[in-house]
C-alpha cells in the first residue's frame, strides 16, 4: 500500500549502511523475500508486475524493518464491537 517501506541495515566492512524501499504510488506495496542466501526487497503493481528491486547478500544484512502506513478502520469491526 502507498507508504509503507521497508529499511535494510547492512554491514559494509567497517560501516553499516542504510537503505529504503517504499511503495511510491497507490496500489502498490512492497515485498520481502528471501531465498539462496539473497535478501531481495521488491516494488509491485495491482497485477504483480515489479516496479524495482533491491537485493542483498543475506550474510551481510543486519536487520530488515518493514515500517506499514496505519490503516485505517473500515467502521464494520468497531460496529462489531459494540
Amino acid at each position: 500500500m502507498k507508504g509503507d517501506w521497508v529499511e535494510i541495515v547492512v554491514d559494509a566492512g567497517d560501516t553499516t549502511r542504510t537503505y529504503e524501499m517504499a511503495a511510491t504510488r497507490a496500489g502498490r506495496r512492497v515485498e520481502t523475500q528471501v531465498r539462496r542466501g539473497v535478501v531481495e526487497v521488491s516494488e509491485v503493481t495491482r497485477n504483480g508486475s515489479v516496479v524495482r528491486t533491491a537485493r542483498f547478500m543475506a550474510n551481510r544484512v543486519l536487520a530488515l524493518v518493514e515500517h506499514p502506513v496505519p490503516r485505517e478502520d473500515t467502521g464494520v469491526a468497531a460496529e462489531a464491537v459494540r
